[in-house]
């Protein structure tokens, strides 16, 4: 069982900042937007809806677009964790809202709906999956999380990532992440096909550690709950106030098994093993263009955190009736790893059309391999990549363009107008150092 740490005693009480300690800056609160909680956006209000391990049955996914057409702007949003979000909602809809959620059981916890972000291997039990199939472990962990009183304590924005041992979850940087059957060079412990095996163990990870926890097979999910519970048991003891356990590393336990290097790849687009796989641009999508995945799947779809969509068990035919109903199908164009914030007209925040803007350059800059790119239209480059990545950030005469990444790894800033834009992004894109 994952604790935190034995705190000393301290007299300050819950919630107050420690005297001569650094104190995370969360004074304010979670707003986090959710399926009850809209947000008030400039082209309305905005719901975001949890999926845990981006699962949806075809009826919830058709329930979705239905939404969408009745109550809001006709088209739906996949997020960078594999979530749905609903814009342009009228302010009084939430309750009906809520009722069409409820009906397909995309609802189930009003006090627990915000924290069940939980984000998994896309590719987890297909046939050329080399690892188990993690989905029963989301199932469980979403089932505890909404029985457990204390997990409401936790941020809209706190993230589970449950990765069935190829890597591309765990690179996702989660707050507790569980990774099947990898467990690295440390200890003797080397990467297997999974628990149960008689391989290596699973491993845990606390925010970004480099080093994981062994996990006894058969209390995975119990061992990622204890961890989510001992981050808020160490707050509140000591204080301190923090939405990630990477803002305050001292107070949990270092992990002792070396992890690996992590892949981080999205699947590839096209006809997969068991599946057919397809890309959103920038995650949006209409409502005509969600019924023709669901024409198209085998009864469900999986949401991925790089705004694609699995569909398990479709058949290869149908990957033409989704290139014409305009999903990106084919690997290799600048379009892959692209991304961006919603701009204008939606944030009043943003500093210019940034999808439009993007979608002009991406689209002349045609094959393009190498970095993310993410735009935004302002400095808080909401919805941005994990790792290193092109930043393509609006000035209001044009943009700034930067290689990003970890401390130390950022290459210098280039500012450009509009029509320059994609030349220089490509150019970042090609960075190697």
């Amino acid at each position: 069982m994952l604790a935190a740490m034995p705190p000393t005693p301290d007299p300050t009480p819950p919630g107050a900042p420690v005297p001569g300690r650094a104190v995370s800056d969360r004074a304010r609160a979670d707003v986090c937007p959710g399926a009850l909680r809209l947000h008030a956006a400039d082209d309305g209000a905005l719901a975001r809806i949890r999926l845990p391990g981006g699962e949806l049955t075809d009826r919830q996914a058709l329930a979705l677009a239905e939404a969408s057409e009745a109550l809001g702007d006709g088209a739906l949003e996949t997020t960078s964790r594999g979530n749905v979000q609903l814009r342009g909602l009228g302010s009084d809809c939430a309750g009906e809202l809520a009722e069409r959620l409820r009906a397909v059981r995309l609802l189930p916890s009003d006090t627990h709906e915000r924290v069940r972000n939980i984000v998994a291997s896309p590719l987890a039990g297909l046939p050329d999956a080399s690892g188990p199939d993690v989905r029963a472990w989301v199932r469980e962990l979403d089932a505890r999380l909404c029985a457990s009183d204390w997990a409401a304590g936790l941020s809209g924005k706190f993230l589970f990532a449950l990765d069935d041992g190829r890597g591309d979850v765990a690179a996702l940087d989660a707050d507790v992440t569980l990774i099947a059957g990898s467990a690295g060079e440390g200890e003797g412990e080397g990467p297997g096909p999974g628990p149960g095996s008689g391989s290596a163990a699973p491993l845990l990870r606390l925010g970004r550690d480099a080093y994981g926890h062994p996990v006894e097979p058969g209390r995975e999910v119990t061992a990622v709950l204890d961890a989510a519970r001992a981050f808020l048991d160490a707050l509140r003891t000591t204080g301190r106030r923090a939405w990630h356990p990477r803002e305050v590393p001292d107070l949990l336990p270092a992990g002792t098994v070396a992890l690996p290097g992590f892949a981080g790849e999205a699947p590839a687009l096209g006809v997969l093993p068991g599946a057919l796989s397809v890309g959103l641009r920038f995650g949006r999508a209409s409502a005509a263009q969600w019924r023709a995945l669901v024409a198209a799947s085998a009864g469900g779809l999986r949401l991925t955190p790089w705004r694609g969509v699995v569909l398990p068990g479709a058949a290869a035919p149908g990957l033409a009736k989704l290139a014409q109903a305009g999903f990106r199908t084919e690997a290799g164009s600048a379009w892959e790893r692209a991304s961006a914030c919603t701009g204008l007209p939606g944030c009043a925040k943003s500093l210019a059309d940034v999808r439009a803007d993007a979608a002009s350059a991406l689209d002349a800059a045609g094959a393009a391999t190498g970095l993310p790119v993410h735009w935004s239209g302002c400095e808080r480059r909401c919805g941005h990549p994990a790792g290193r990545w092109v930043d393509v950030l609006a000035t209001g005469q044009g943009y700034r363009v930067t290689v990003n990444g970890p401390a130390g790894a950022s290459g210098a800033a280039v500012d450009v107008r509009n029509e320059q834009t994609a030349e220089a992004v490509a150019a970042a894109r090609r960075t190697t150092k």
